[in-house]
This record gives C-alpha cells, structure tokens and sequence, in this order.
C-alpha cells in the first residue's frame, strides 16, 4: 500500500490536542467525526479493544503497521455514503485524512457567504471581500480601548468626518478612529449591544491556543497564508461571526505559530512561521512557562512568610538555599537598596512586586524584605546603600597578627621620652571603644600653666606603604552609629597596640604648651612619648570632681583652668561660641522587634566637655604653628568670617537658641595644605586635626607628617600628594556624618515613638519658620522639630509639647503645643 510521509507535528496534533471542535473525516471510508476529540477517542478506544492480529504494529516494516479501526462499535463514528470502514496503516490514514478535507474544499461548486464575507478557493475574492469591508451601523468590531485592552463595540453612527460612535455591552459610548479598529466581526450587519455578554461568553468555549498547532501544519504545508476567517473554516470547520471571531482573538493572540503581515482593511492577513523558528518560540514559552510556575511558587512563601507573627517568620537562610528563590530574593534585595546589577535584577524586583499588588518602588521592596522577615524591622537601609565594609579583608587581618606574631621595632625608640610620672586623665564618653588622646597638667614657678595632649601613636605600628595603612585610607573614618561602630583599623589591632589604656605602658605623641596669663599660646614642644594612664573617665564623671575641687585632682583643676583661659582668649579674637544640648543613643540589640533603646543627653557647656574641646583646639593650634615653623605640608582647616557680626546675635538667649542661629550663618570649611588658613569660628591663626589618629585618616596624616620631621627626614607627603588624597577622604567623612546624624534621628523618633501619647515634653523655641510655624528643640530628648504656637510664646521660651505621630522609617514627627488652661 502506498504512503505518503506525514509531518510528525500532525501526529502529535491528533494524539495530544484536547477536544478541537472540528468535523473530520476518515480519509478512506468516510466515517464522519463530529469532533478532532471524538476521532481520537475512537483511534485508541479501537486500537486497544480490537484483537492483537488486528492491532500489531511492526515495527521492522512501516509499511505493515496497521490498526483496525471498529467505527461500528462507537458511536463517535456516523458512516457517510455507506461505506464500511477498513483496516489502513497509520501513514496512510493519515495522509488519506488531510488528502479528503482537501478534496472536499476544492469540489466545492459554491462559494458560502458569511455575511458580508465570501470564503471561495479563489484568495482573490477573498482579499477583495476584506478589502471592502466597511464600517456601518450594526457592525460587531473589536477596538483598541488602551494600549493593552481591546473591547467589543457595536458600529451606531459616524462622529464627524472620519470617527465612528460604538457602543459597547454596558451601553457606554465611545468616540473611536478607525485607527482603533482591529477587526470587523463578518455576518453581523444587525448585531445589538446586549447581545455582546453572550458573544463573549460564548467564544471562551471556543478559544482553545491548542487549535493553532494543527491549523499551522496544515497552513504551512500548502505554504499559504490565512485570515481569520479562512483559520475558523480549518479549525471550526465553518465561518460563522463567533467562529470568525474566535479565530482572530487565538491569531492575535498568538505568539509562536503565525506572524501578522499585511492589513487589508480591518483585518490582518497571517504567515506561518517556519519549523526551526517555532521550535525556538516554544522552548522560550517553555523556559517562559518555567519562569512563571517558579514565580507563583515564590510569591506563595512570600505570602506565607507575611501572614507569619514575627517570631515565626523564616530566618534569612531559608531565602538563600534554592539558587531561583535565592535570585528573586537577592533582586528584591538590590532593588530595595536602588543597587541593581543589570536589567534582569529590576525586571525580576518588579515582576515579585507587581504580582503583590504593591508599587514598583524601592521602599515597596524594602517594606516587603521587613514584612517577610528578611531585614529586620529596624534595618539601616541607609547604611547598606552605601556598602560600608564591615569586615577587613584576609589580607589585612593576616598583616596585623604578623605584627602581633613580630612586632616591628620602634623607629622612634631612640627619642620617645619617658612622662610616666605625668597624671595623666583620659576623658571621654562611657562606651568608647578605643581611646586616642588623654590630658596632663602642671603649674609652673612663674606661675603657668603647662598643658600636655597625650595622642595615641598608631603609626609606631602601622607604616604609611603597609596594606593596613591603605584600607585605613580607602574608610578614612570610623563609623559610629547608634547600633554598631565600625573602625576604621582592625579592631584588635586599635584596641590592643594603638588605644590609650588605663595602667598600661602606651606610646604617644606627646605635645606641650605653656600659656601665658591672657590663654595665648607662650611655647610649644612635640615629642615622641612613652605614658601610663592613670584615670580612665566619662565627662559626667570628670565633671563631678571638678565641682568637687578635690585637692588630691590639683592638676584635673589645672586643666580646667586653663581651659577657661583659653576660651576667654579664643572669644577676644573673634571665636563664636556655640554649646548646644547633644543627645545619644546606644541600642545593644538592634535586631531585636523592640529593641532597648538608651539615651544620653550630654549639655556642650558641661566643664568636662569644654575642657577637653579647649584642650583639643590648642593642640590643632600647636600643631599648624608647629607646621608653619618647620614648613611641613599638612591639612590645614579654615573657616572664614560670616558676614554677620556676632554682635547682631547678641540679643538671642545664650545656650541653644543662640548658638543654633550662629551656626546657621557659618560659612564652609576650607582646606589647604602649604599654610594655615584663619579659623574664625575657632578664633585660632591656624588648626590642624590630630587627636583622632585612630578614627579619623586625616589626623593620621598629620601624624606620618610630624614623626617623620621629628626624626629629621622630610614627610612622606608633598602638598599635591595630600591634596590627591582629600577627594575621596572627604567623601569617605560625608557619608559616615550622614549616617550617623540619619541613625541617630531615626532611633530618637523610634524612641518618640514608644512614648504614651499623653506625655508632654519640654520644647525651646529656637526661631519662628514662618507665621505661628516655629523650630524648636525637645530638651529632654536633643531632637529638633517645627510645631504651630498659638500661646504667644517667643524665641527663647520653653512650651509644652506632645507628639501626635513618629514615623522613624518616613522621617515623620508631627507635635502638638499643650495649652495651659
């Protein structure tokens, strides 16, 4: 028996697709088939119930496989023209198949008519038909509504020239272009707009994407191209307006097995596309398919994981084990931190965030890693964006226990001079994690006083071409927040070689002043030291002995006397005083939903505190005159003098209100690295930062510059070179003082926030915004905020407040002025 080879793709049509409502014929005996589902069901129903001789396929020899088909037995079957059916092989049947069809097409004698479409075998009829259709009252069209949204309208009238007036199935008219349309639905020259509900209603049984497959191997086997109407008459078997219809929504729709070409009037003519370029679209529409199953799949946990109470919620590992759940939540991630890698990550971020029902925002991401217990609630998003190191690198961990394992001689051993018999007090806040300057004190025959700034030496440890001193200028800063402090050495190394320690040995830059009566600087001596420190203090602490005079702490009084000297001096040249009530926070357990938060207040006019701001003026004083003396490149600070007289301020309440005006008209700080510049806000010739050496890069600098002349050899680094360096210093210093200044803001909120809502807090009027709008400062908290005051009270005067809203995530803090009644 001869056969005709048959497409694969043809036999996978008739086994796999799900019930194509089609007529279908058996090619040989003519059995009808009211359906593609029917044909199937009957080809397998008969394979397995006929006998094995009858339904043995071999296969050594194609040509005697055959299957025995019992048509009587089911009743799928209708025999037509009386004929029995027969045993064929699987080829043959096949071919005999589409070969019918085909006949029967091409002996039809009439063309049908379709309403105002003619289907004939002629494709030139058929264009001319589809060319001539027009838009006239009782036309079923389907239009663009949006750009993504087409709708179904009924044709009522013309609008003007060239628009047409629809009506839709809600009786809702619009004004279209025929640019609008995108099909004319044939036969329906009368159709109502009531009637749509049921039309639509109607195709969704008929929409089966399934249908395309087999239209498209036979499409591609006569090499032709198709309408809508000529795929309803192959795939329903008729032209009808719904079938017609049906057919252009699957062709539109459709993206793997026809490409739209040329438009003739309102429809599009289709091409199929070629074998290798199919395969491809359907393994994207697989990998696609993938994509969305694993999409769903993570969108569930996230649900789940938001319904979670928070103690329940998943730990952050269980996001990071599956490498697809770990993409998503890493794009999520990225987004949230406006840090994304390529296009993929965003595309990924917004796909999770649209399917949520949530904005396609950075704070949506952010909000939903909280919500699912990702970050936690009090992430520093802030601090992540900016991808602070955290951690130093092998490198230079492994550099540092070399210089535990051999310490590296003393280049200064020679000179470093022996002030253990100094007392010596190092000051500062109680949490300090390492220490860099310490104080002493004594009074001299004539009367006195001599001040010694004991700095911590860190470059006796650390030279400026070792890869420790290189990360140490890549951070240029230690980062001190309210949560963490990250160093800016490595931490053993600050804590146990380079920090001022109480009762220990420590090597130092030691630099002494002697001042004259008046506060003004009479000497000034730098020198290589070796210290013991003897009181380890906070300023809450200092600042009781000092009030106590206790005569043992003789020098501790020294110290503060000679800090009211210099201030009295520093004021007659011009200096601007400005104490203000600073606040701070320590939170030791910041993951925590309802972490403990502490808060210091610590007043700038405390005797402590402006004993140890004076003694480190005078010795950034010291220091640019020690630079000047032996012309040595350092970063010299300035600041010049604001256009308003101090004077003009004079009437400001002293303390906050004043100091917050004057620091309102101060100007920036400028920097230069051959000579001192003027310090007007300081009231010093010149002032070079140097008591930080192991938290602030600057100061380290200055540090390699002086040891290197005390040694007597030149610095390390010429004016261009510190100068190539401040860019990327300074950017360093910028973001560290905004997170410390943003963190600190968002835990007094939170702190605010925690308050009962009752309570009234102290507020200090700083200065009227605008009207009855003023700024003032929360005294008892150290945060400043805007109100409305109605009481008549002015600059100056403390109110009465209490907080209606504290939003920490949204920078929100709303007050409310306590009338007294």
């Amino acid at each position: 028996m001869a056969s005709r080879l048959v497409n694969p793709s043809t036999m996978n049509i008739l086994y796999a697709h799900p019930s194509p409502l089609l007529p279908h014929l058996c090619g040989s005996c003519g059995c009808h088939f009211a359906t593609m589902s029917s044909f199937r069901s009957s080809f397998h129903a008969n394979l397995l119930l006929s006998s094995p001789s009858k339904r043995t396929m071999n296969l050594t020899n194609p040509s005697k496989r055959t299957i025995s088909l019992a048509s009587r037995r089911n009743p799928a079957f209708r025999p037509l023209r009386g004929l029995e059916c027969r045993h064929y092989s699987t080829e043959g049947l096949l071919a005999s198949i589409m070969a019918a069809v085909e006949a029967m097409r091409l002996t039809r004698k009439q063309p049908r008519t379709v309403g105002r479409v003619v289907l004939a075998g002629s494709q030139e009829v058929l264009n001319t038909n589809i060319e001539n259709r027009v838009l006239q009252k009782g036309i079923l069209l389907e239009f663009h509504k949006d750009y993504d949204r087409t709708l179904l309208a009924v044709a009522q009238r013309p609008d003007g020239k060239r628009n047409w007036m629809v009506s839709d199935q809600n009786g809702v008219n619009f004004s279209i272009r025929p640019q609008q349309v995108t099909y004319v639905v044939p036969g329906t020259a009368e159709f109502q707009p009531d009637q749509i509900t049921d039309f639509i209603l109607k195709s969704k049984d008929l929409l089966d994407p399934s249908l395309l497959e087999y239209a498209w191997v036979e499409v591609l086997e006569k090499e032709r191209k198709v309408n809508a109407e000529e795929l309803a008459e192959i795939i329903y078997g008729k032209t009808d307006p719904l079938e017609s219809y049906c057919a252009h929504v699957l062709l539109s729709q459709d993206e793997v097995y026809f490409s739209a070409g040329e438009s003739k009037g309102f429809s599009l003519v289709y091409e199929p596309r070629p074998t290798s370029q199919v395969e491809e679209l359907l393994r994207r529409k697989h990998v696609k398919e993938a994509s969305q199953k694993e999409l769903e799949t993570f969108i569930c946990a996230v649900k789940s994981a938001r319904q979670q109470p928070i103690h329940a919620k998943p730990p952050k590992c269980y996001w990071q084990t599956d490498e697809k759940i770990r993409f998503r939540i890493e794009a999520l991630e990225a987004f949230a931190l406006d840090a994304c890698k390529s296009d993929e990550q965003k595309r990924a971020a917004a796909e999770v965030l649209k399917n949520l029902g949530m904005l396609k925002a950075s704070t949506s991401a952010a909000d939903l890693l909280i919500e699912i217990g990702y970050f936690p609630i009090h992430v520093n998003l802030e601090f992540l964006k900016f991808d602070i190191p955290t951690k130093q690198s092998d490198s230079v961990l492994a550099a540092v226990d070399e210089i535990f394992e051999y310490p590296p001689p003393d280049p200064d051993e020679i000179n470093r001079k022996d002030l253990t018999f100094l007392k010596v007090y190092a000051i500062d806040v109680d949490e300090a994690d390492e220490l860099d300057d310490a104080l002493s004190a004594a009074k001299l025959p004539d009367g006195r006083i001599k001040v010694w700034i004991h700095v911590a030496d860190p470059t006796r440890w650390v030279d400026s071409s070792s890869i420790i001193n290189k990360e140490a200028k890549s951070r240029a800063t230690s980062v001190f927040l309210p949560t963490r402090t990250i160093p800016m050495f490595p931490e053993k190394l600050a804590m146990e070689k380079m920090s001022l320690v109480q009762g220990h040995l420590c090597n130092a830059v030691s630099v002494s002043v002697v001042l004259n009566q008046d506060g003004s600087i009479a000497e000034i001596n730098l020198e290589n030291s070796t210290i013991r420190p003897t009181y380890m203090m906070t300023y809450e602490g200092a600042s009781e002995l000092l009030a106590l005079k206790i005569e043992e702490e003789s020098e501790l009084n020294l110290l503060f006397e000679a800090a009211v000297l210099r201030l009295k001096w520093r004021c007659h040249q011009g200096a601007i005083d400005t104490p203000m009530i600073e606040a701070r926070v320590k939170v030791p357990n910041p993951d925590d939903p309802e972490p403990s938060i502490n808060l210091y207040l610590q007043e700038q006019s405390n005797p402590a505190m402006r004993l140890v701001s004076e003694m480190m003026i005078l010795c950034g004083e010291a220091i640019a005159s020690f630079g000047v003396k032996n012309n040595i490149p350092l970063p010299y600070r300035g600041q010049s003098q604001t256009n308003i007289s101090v004077a003009y301020l004079s009437y400001l309440p002293e303390g906050p209100v004043r100091s917050s005006a004057y620091v309102k008209t101060m100007r920036p700080v400028e920097m230069d690295f051959r000579k001192p510049l003027p310090h007007a806000t300081l009231g010093v010739p010149g002032y070079v930062q140097f008591t930080s050496p192991i938290r602030r890069y600057v100061d380290l600098l200055a540090h390699y510059q002086v040891k290197a002349v005390l040694r007597g050899e030149p610095p390390p680094f010429s004016c261009n070179h510190l100068e190539g360096m401040m860019p990327l210093i300074k950017m360093q210093l910028r973001i560290a003082k905004r997170l410390y200044n943003n963190s600190l803001r968002y835990w007094l909120l939170e702190y605010l926030r925690r308050q009962h809502r009752e309570k009234e807090f102290r507020a200090l009027i700083l200065r009227f915004i605008k009207d009855k709008a003023a700024a003032l400062l929360l005294v008892e908290v150290g945060i400043q905020a805007s109100v409305q005051v109605f009481s008549g009270a002015q600059v100056g005067d403390e109110i009465m407040v209490q907080v209606l809203e504290a939003l920490p995530r949204k920078e929100i803090l709303s007050l409310k002025e306590v009338l007294s009644t």
